[in-house]
């Protein structure tokens, strides 16, 4: 079993977890290092195993409970592994997959786990499975069902990548696809037909447009957005389609339902076969909340809006703030070329060093 160190630099620990293979599914000897290494080197935490994921917390009656959620698998290798390094000082930068998505967020949980003894919070770690595939096989979907009690808390903060900044928050989603009936014909006779993919006109003058809400949540915008993802149809070169899908996606802002948001989607094609596919509720800010105003400061008091789609959604879902904040250029993500600055997962670490310490 490989050995993790969690009182190291956070920046080589982060190296150790990209080290480790993890792809979502394979999650098991990263889990069994996770695991081994809170146990030997944090022993004032309650340690307990669900599955691939890993749960730790303090039990010491303070006023307040923060919870630390990061996913330990990543999607699949690209010749992204093993890690290396290049530059020097404050501009090392440590490659690897997972190294922005999301192993740079957990090293600094892990290494806060295992260095701050008595926060002034109570604190509980999450380090769980399958957040990269389908919503289904998510790992916190199995720990609320199985372990909800490990969820709860004043505050949730999910280390995904964010610049280092807190996002507070996070759009909702939702897919829908429209579907065009016609008329099969030779195209040689095409008057004898409907051409299904010609229907699709009106339903993308609409979108063109289509003006996207901006709104303002405790001080955040949060910009909506509807757009066409994909379009299919065609049975052969020579032959008149008689069925057209377009895909849609909507992103709603947090103060919207998914119920409000499918509405809205029917309405703006209204007259058309609809049918939702999946939809996310998004999380409100929370920011006015104690803890969460407490990590701001902390943070000097940089905060955005997170306008993508995470597992904040599921802490707020269960009535709770949430925040992302981590280490990482989001859209180094799932790319090759994956990559975090040192600096940023060194600066994640002290802000939460300051926000459980002070």
């Amino acid at each position: 079993m490989p050995s993790l160190d969690l009182r190291c630099d956070p920046v080589d620990l982060t190296a150790a977890l990209v080290d480790i293979a993890s792809v979502s599914g394979e999650e098991r000897a990263l889990a069994d290092a996770v695991e081994d290494a809170l146990r030997r080197q944090a022993p004032h935490l309650e340690v307990v195993r669900n599955g691939d994921a890993v749960l730790a917390r303090t039990n010491t009656g303070r006023a307040r409970r923060v919870v630390f959620a990061g996913h330990l698998d990543t999607v699949p290798v690209n010749d992204n592994l093993p890690s290396h390094r290049t530059g020097s000082g404050d501009d090392e930068l440590l490659h690897g997959l997972g190294s922005v998505d999301m192993k740079g967020g957990d090293a600094v949980f892990l290494h806060l786990a295992a260095t701050v003894e008595q926060p002034r919070h109570d604190v509980t770690f999450v380090f769980y499975d399958c957040e990269e595939v389908e919503a289904a096989r998510n790992g916190l979907g199995r720990i609320e069902r199985e372990a909800p009690e490990w969820l709860h808390g004043d505050l949730a903060v999910v280390g995904e990548p964010s610049n280092a900044a807190v996002e507070a928050g996070c759009q909702g989603t939702l897919r829908a696809e429209i579907h065009l009936d016609g008329v099969r014909a030779h195209t040689a006779r095409a008057w004898m037909g409907t051409n299904a993919i010609h229907a699709l006109a009106e339903p993308l003058r609409r979108l063109a447009r289509y003006e996207a809400r901006v709104v303002d949540i405790d001080g955040l915008t949060y910009r909506e957005g509807l757009q066409a993802v994909r379009v299919s149809g065609g049975v052969a070169g020579n032959v008149v389609p008689d069925e057209a899908v377009l895909a849609v996606n909507h992103r709603f802002a947090p103060d919207v339902t998914p119920e409000q948001a499918e509405e809205h989607v029917r309405k703006v094609f209204e007259g058309y076969d609809l049918t939702v596919v999946d939809s996310s509720p998004g999380a409100l800010p929370g920011l006015s909340s104690p803890a969460a105003a407490e990590l701001v400061r902390a943070a000097g008091g940089r905060v955005a809006a997170k306008l993508g789609w995470t597992d904040v959604a599921r802490f707020a879902a269960l009535g709770m703030p949430a925040v992302n904040f981590g280490p990482g250029d989001p859209t180094l993500a799932h790319t090759r070329q994956e990559h975090v600055a040192a600096r940023e997962i060194r600066t994640v670490a002290e802000v939460l060093r300051t926000f459980l310490a002070a």
